[in-house]
């Protein structure tokens, strides 16, 4: 049956992905996107389908954002600033487009007695800080973060709190106590906990995904604050090498846009994650410097990422995901492997051009004092 639907923050890159999925679905989509020059220095952007329904606003905006609800069968919520090292000294930014506008888009809901069957909302990897660890001596942990002390010794592994032993990383689960280390991440925290509240309020039935690190075709390659993977590619394309924080040895997890779009879509059309916060991604850790190795390599060039030995506030060791709340829940399964994903990505990346940016970045995270 055909829906009408609402992407907020639909413009940018995974907003659009989902846009197109729901369209050959048959459903109507309606885009509600502020275009931030950071996101989109052009505007609208040309890959969007012409069957969608564009509407210009931003989510602090009370008003905008009340028209744009207006007839909604499903909201799925993608709209914030995103970018932990950029959160850190743009802090009212952060806090007013991503809690507050959430806080307006629930407003609105309530206000116009808005009938939406479902509400997905998107929720971050970003808000357990550190993952989870397992000690050999002391079982499995959830360490906090890193003491600055040991930061600008740069001992970059996390120790145990008990008996000082280094702690092995293993797939952190939605159990794990929450842990904010940036302000990006306390606003997502926001923007699940507000969403998960309403709906158990108000009887909406409500999904929060937690993204972990998504890549693919039509990332910001111009902004800074983006993905690891756009802004390694950023770099690579301008015969530069991409700048990596620490050793380079930190565990992350990367999952493809394609992936993530199937997770939306299953939170949709299913009722088992109703009410619950779930992750979504590969369930397969990467360190960060072998993905740079991984796309110059895709990219045909030789130049290896540079280690800068430094660390950045905000930042944690290592974080990837346990899946398997997804696959029971919403039957979620990852089909893109990381080696596919680069090759679309690099199909992709050589129509594109790139201003690198990233050198900027790090200077200004350099004045606020938030990297050494």
């Amino acid at each position: 049956m055909s829906k009408t639907i609402l992407i907020t923050g639909g413009a940018g890159f995974l907003g659009s992905h989902l846009a197109d999925a729901l369209l050959r679905e048959g459903h109507r989509v309606r885009i509600f996107d502020n275009l931030t020059p950071q996101v989109h220095p052009h505007g609208l952007p040309d890959y969007l389908d012409p069957e969608v329904e564009f509407v210009r606003g931003d989510m602090r905006h009370p008003d905008r954002v009340r028209e744009a609800i207006r007839g909604m069968d499903v909201i799925f919520h993608l709209a914030a600033a995103v970018g932990v090292g950029q959160s850190m000294y743009e802090i009212a930014h952060y806090m007013g487009s991503n809690t507050q506008g959430t806080a307006n888009l629930l407003q609105a809901i309530l206000d116009e007695g808005c009938r939406a069957e479902k509400l997905i909302v998107a929720s971050s990897m970003s808000i357990y800080g550190e993952g989870r660890y397992h000690c050999p001596s002391c079982g499995d942990m959830a360490p906090p973060p890193r003491p600055l002390e040991q930061l600008k010794a740069k001992d970059w592994e996390t120790a145990c709190g008990l008996c000082g032993a280094s702690l092995k990383p293993v797939p952190t689960d939605e159990s794990k106590p929450l842990q904010c280390t940036s302000i990006y991440a306390l606003s997502k925290k926001d923007q699940e906990e507000m969403v998960l509240l309403f709906g158990r309020t108000y009887g909406l039935p409500v999904v929060a995904l937690r993204f972990f690190n998504i890549y693919g075709p039509r990332q910001a390659l111009s902004n800074p604050y983006t993905g690891v993977a756009a802004i390694f590619a950023s770099r690579l394309m301008n015969g530069k090498p991409p700048l990596v924080f620490e050793d380079g040895r930190q565990m992350r997890d990367f999952v493809s846009v394609h992936d993530v779009v199937q997770a939306n879509l299953l939170a949709m059309q299913r009722h088992g994650a109703d009410g619950r916060a779930l992750n979504v991604g590969s369930g397969a850790p990467l360190s960060i410097a072998e993905v740079g190795r991984r796309l110059a390599e895709a990219l045909g060039v030789d130049i290896a990422p540079q280690l800068t030995g430094k660390y950045r506030a905000g930042d944690i060791r290592h974080c990837f995901a346990d899946i398997s709340a997804a696959r029971q829940q919403l039957g979620y399964e990852p089909k893109v492997r990381f080696e596919a994903g680069m090759r679309e990505l690099v199909e992709w990346l050589q129509s594109q051009s790139a201003e690198d940016k990233a050198a900027e970045a790090v200077e200004r995270l350099h004045v606020y004092g938030l990297t050494a």
